[in-house]
């Protein structure tokens, strides 16, 4: 996409952790498993849904603004269509044992 960049340091084949940089931004990713039940641990840096949350928040002030248009209302729509889907991906995790674990 014209005018937008963005660089993702990261080892292909490796998902955890790494770093995104972009024009006025620093994403940090998370490193390693969070862990289950007992063993859960706090998060060490972004998930992907906070990454489309930050996004939200962001066309939803543009929403809630003189800014208001259809394509913002399309984008989110689709956003909130990859939460859904992410969502969904965690429920088959969960439902397998596989949650928060290096597991695929």
């Amino acid at each position: 996409m014209e005018g937008i960049e963005a660089r993702h340091e990261v080892n292909f084949g490796i998902v955890g952790g790494g770093r995104t940089t972009g024009t006025g931004m620093e994403i940090n990713w998370q490193n390693g498993p969070l862990g289950r039940g007992d063993d859960k641990k706090e998060p060490n840096g972004a998930q992907v849904e906070d990454v489309i949350g930050a996004a939200i928040g962001r066309l939803d002030a543009f929403q809630y603004s003189k800014f208001n248009n259809d394509y913002n209302g399309r984008a989110l729509a689709h956003l909130h269509a990859a939460i859904k889907i992410l969502g969904d991906r965690t429920t088959d995790r969960e439902r397998r044992g596989v949650e928060g674990t290096n597991q695929a």
